[in-house]
């Protein structure tokens, strides 16, 4: 697989992670919902200072190592997907590795930047944010939150039978995560190399070694 299709591939992902991200972030108030394809397929506009899926790494120090981390593992994943299209790697490795880093760039984006380009979207008030003058946003640098809008609840029930074990009498829902598609891409990657890694990951097992039998013959001279 040749990088410029692999390039092409992220920021193919990148563009259409950050336009949906924008339009919802321009056009949706903070908890505002529609649905797309029935009630099953939803958007759903949240916003989450941590990792994919909306869960949280703590606030302040823990927002900026995490967006540190973000940024580290992204620099790391250039010079990886370099070595490995390179080493001409299976095209699926490769793939995979390009949805993981794609997802992860789309996120950092966020975290880098969002604050410091767009006002808060806040939930009481119910408002649409607008871009702001750079800088001018509702966070500084690193501080920016992700936004998240693909909701998938396939099925949702009110309340579980009282007979059944940790979850009698409670609302069921799936599946209730709220993403965006960098995370998607990220899950897809995962899912796949975990699916396919022994098809497409190198063998390390060292060749057995032959030997020749050593000749019985002398030199009588």
């Amino acid at each position: 697989m040749k990088g410029k299709h692999v390039a092409l591939l992220i920021i193919a992902i990148l563009v259409a992670d950050q336009i949906l991200k924008i339009y919802i972030k321009t056009n949706y108030y903070l908890g505002e919902e529609h649905n797309m394809l029935g009630s099953w397929f939803r958007l759903h506009f949240v916003e989450n200072k941590g990792m994919a899926w909306g869960w949280e790494f703590g606030d302040g120090f823990g927002k900026i190592a995490l967006t540190l981390f973000r940024l580290v593992a992204v620099i790391a994943g250039t010079f990886y997907l370099r070595h490995i299209i390179q080493k001409q790697m299976h095209k699926g490795f490769i793939v995979c590795a390009s949805l993981i880093y794609a997802g992860a760039a789309g996120n950092l984006i966020d975290s880098m930047f969002y604050g410091m380009i767009f006002e808060n979207s806040d939930y009481y008030v119910q408002n649409v944010a607008n871009f702001t003058a750079l800088g001018k946003g509702y966070a500084s640098f690193l501080h920016g939150k992700v936004v998240d809008m693909l909701y998938f609840p396939i099925i949702q029930i009110d309340k579980m039978p009282t007979w059944m074990p940790f979850l009698g009498g409670q609302p069921f829902e799936f599946f209730s995560p709220v993403f965006n598609l960098a995370d998607a891409a990220i899950s897809t990657g995962v899912i796949a190399l975990f699916i396919w890694q022994k098809k497409w990951m190198p063998d390390n097992k060292p060749a057995t070694a032959t030997s020749e039998p050593a000749s019985t013959e002398t030199d009588n001279g």
